[in-house]
């Protein structure tokens, strides 16, 4: 009898139809099953990687997956205390925090091989010595998108810019560019999203202009800031824009531009900035490039995050592309949000005490510009 039983559990047929039911069960694992009445209780269905959570925008998409019931991995390579913030996002057990290496394969392969959905929002403001805008904008994207084909992942959603150009004048828009094809090349179907700059309370664009005032009181601008166009998009919407192209089957392969629903001047924002702030708006011009990116490159030196970089002055005074071809954040089902219904949000912080309770409508909207 256990001789009978013996070859009846190793014969080949039995070994080939339990290795083929374990794969099932993979593939269909209850954490992907979608129930529940909607909610972070619930689940979605959507499994997701998430690079970069921990950065601006990255939290704001965490939150939107979390609200919809998403399991996530985040991937991070810093310090517990600055994860924490996250952690009420999901319920319990939906975030998964997981250290990885952005140079080490294997570890891109393990934050993606349980997922069906990855986000890249990896970014860095500046170069360092250890990642350079190449390692940031191309190769690491280069490596997720790689991983994630290898491992069968259904969507990937990539974080380029508006503005990435190969000719462009920053490094960092080259680098964009150039990371675009990257991704694209590794895995054909991904989502490709371009927005413009956003802003939001603990943003790096009003807050800059805004935080000017501290070096000597005058705001420089290259030719006055009137001949740079800007188009400004709310960092919630963007988060929307992912969470909702996550979940739309008809985006896979297509990039879409977000954008602000109103163009302006980048004088015309800035002073709009400082008026929203009850702060006197003394700008003054630098014609030339070079002039403004002396200044910057002092900046730069400073061995933590510095205030401006020459880059980041390119970068500030690139007209933003206009692309009428590709679809925005109305296709993704979304409302964008003006610069004047969320400008106080980021400007009550720059406020004295005696205007914290000043009504929004005392201060002339910026002018906009037809496009």
């Amino acid at each position: 009898h256990s001789t009978v039983c013996l070859l009846w559990c190793c014969s080949p047929a039995v070994l080939s139809a339990a290795s083929v039911t374990k794969v099932q069960q993979r593939k269909l694992h209850h954490a992907v099953v979608p129930k529940g009445q909607g909610g972070r209780s619930s689940s979605s269905g959507i499994a997701a990687t998430v690079f970069g959570a921990t950065g601006f925008l990255g939290r704001y998409v965490v939150n939107r997956l979390g609200r919809i019931g998403c399991q996530m991995v985040v991937p991070h390579r810093c310090d517990q205390y600055d994860i924490m913030y996250l952690k009420p996002m999901g319920d319990l057990g939906q975030i998964i925090f997981m250290e990885w290496d952005a140079r080490n394969q294997d570890s891109i392969k393990r934050a993606v091989e349980n997922s069906n959905v990855v986000i890249n929002l990896v970014g860095r403001e500046w170069e360092t010595w250890n990642y350079l805008y190449e390692d940031v904008f191309v190769t690491i994207p280069q490596q997720i998108a790689k991983a994630s084909r290898e491992a069968g992942v259904t969507k990937l959603i990539h974080m380029s810019h508006l503005n990435a150009d190969i000719r462009s004048r920053s490094k960092y828009l080259r680098n964009k560019a150039v990371g675009e094809t990257a991704v694209r090349d590794e895995f054909p179907e991904a989502v490709i999203l371009k927005p413009a700059e956003f802003f939001g309370r603990e943003d790096r664009f009003f807050n800059y202009f805004a935080n000017m005032r501290r070096f000597g009181g005058a705001i420089p601008l290259i030719s006055m800031g009137k001949k740079t166009e800007k188009q400004p998009v709310h960092v919630v919407d963007v988060a929307k824009a992912i969470v909702n192209a996550a979940r739309d089957p008809d985006s896979n392969g297509k990039t879409y531009a977000l954008v602000g629903p109103n163009r302006y001047l980048l004088y015309d924002l800035v002073k709009y900035i400082y008026g929203m702030a009850h702060r006197p708006f003394l700008p003054y011009p630098l014609y030339i490039f070079y002039t403004f990116s002396l200044v910057a490159r002092y900046f730069a030196m400073n061995p933590f995050e510095p205030w401006t970089t020459a880059d980041k002055v390119d970068r500030f005074h690139t007209t933003d592309m206009k692309y009428p071809g590709l679809p925005g954040l109305e296709d993704l089902g979304i409302t964008p949000s003006t610069v004047e219904q969320r400008i106080i949000e980021i400007m009550r912080f720059h406020r004295k005490f005696r205007y914290q309770e000043t009504d929004i409508d005392e201060t002339r909207p910026a002018k906009t510009v037809d496009y």
